[in-house]
């Protein structure tokens, strides 16, 4: 399994941040590998389901993301899945002054065929995390 963290602070309040964070289909505007997403059902909490094509090393792929755990403010944790990889997303929040100091995991299960490329994804994905984290940060300075 591979696993990225990264720590975002903005000068933003939680209470602006979290609902941001928790739409997951804002991933189009911070996420630079996120080709389209959007909600499929559910109204954001537990339970709630986002269709998810990215772009990754030139070739497209969709993954089913479900909300797993939802803490109102302070947690969110989705789990992406498709035929070759199973991805869990976690952010959590928290106040830092008058901003947002938000860690953000990432963590990648590879199965079949891709699960022997894993070696080979270590540095795409870590470049991945790093331009999530500052796309991330461009767009909460604007929100």
């Amino acid at each position: 399994m591979l696993t990225l963290q990264r720590r975002v602070t903005v000068d933003r309040p939680i209470e602006q941040v979290f609902p941001y964070l928790a739409d997951f289909s804002t991933t189009e505007e911070w996420e630079p590998g996120t080709v389209s997403c959007r909600r499929v059902s559910g109204d954001g909490g537990v339970g709630t389901t986002y269709q998810n094509v990215s772009k990754f090393l030139g070739r497209e792929t969709e993954l089913t993301y479900v909300v797993e755990e939802f803490e109102d403010g302070r947690r969110i944790m989705l789990r992406g899945e498709n035929e070759t990889v199973v991805s869990r997303d976690t952010m959590v929040l928290r106040p830092d002054g008058a901003g947002t100091e938000i860690h953000y995991t990432a963590e990648f299960e590879f199965s079949g065929l891709a699960k022997y490329a894993e070696p080979l994804l270590r540095l795409p994905l870590k470049k991945l995390g790093d331009d999530a984290v500052k796309g991330m940060r461009r767009a909460l300075e604007r929100v």
